[in-house]
């Protein structure tokens, strides 16, 4: 069929111009996130310092974007009113009262506080995910997936071993 090809290539053309734009509007809203805190101090901190002020486990999520496994934080059971904060800075970033149980075995909140999260495109497994880090200290926390509950319909899905809760 020669009106196929013609098709076919529209809509690749189409497909990849769409991607795009989404990956462009992705880094976009990370830039915004972090320039609030291009000065900050935690930016200057080398690996070696970051390796002396955090826990193994929170060193390699927040700094090399590694993942706990399903099930192993202490903080996916906490229920009690609070604020969530990156324990590489102590940015705040999630209210408790954002907090829901999304059956994935990690802490999953459904809305970030304004200016506290910069997100990125992870391809680590071969398809497209919205990383988030934090703002202040760039350290790596999770992914946001779509499929959350209202009102925005957003999952921010959370290394506990990166978060440190703060009771009201």
């Amino acid at each position: 069929m020669p009106g196929s090809d013609r098709i076919s290539s529209r809509r690749a053309l189409l497909l990849g111009a769409g991607a795009s734009l989404g990956a462009s509007l992705v880094v976009s809203c990370a830039r915004a996130a972090s320039d609030a805190y291009a000065g900050s101090p935690f930016r200057k901190i080398s690996e070696a310092e970051w390796r002396k002020r955090l826990p193994p486990k929170a060193f390699a999520i927040l700094r090399k974007e590694d993942t706990e496994p399903p099930g192993s934080s202490p903080l996916l059971n906490e229920k009690r009113a609070g604020t969530y904060h990156c324990l590489g800075c102590d940015l705040p970033l999630f209210r408790s009262a954002w907090k829901y149980d999304s059956g994935t075995g990690w802490p999953s909140f459904h809305t970030a506080l304004p200016g506290a999260l910069g997100l990125k495109t992870d391809w680590l497994i071969g398809v497209p995910r919205t990383e988030y880090h934090c703002a202040r200290c760039l350290g790596h926390h999770g992914h946001r997936f779509d499929d959350g509950p209202r009102p925005t319909g957003l999952r921010y899905c959370s290394n506990g071993f990166a978060l440190r809760f703060q009771p009201a």
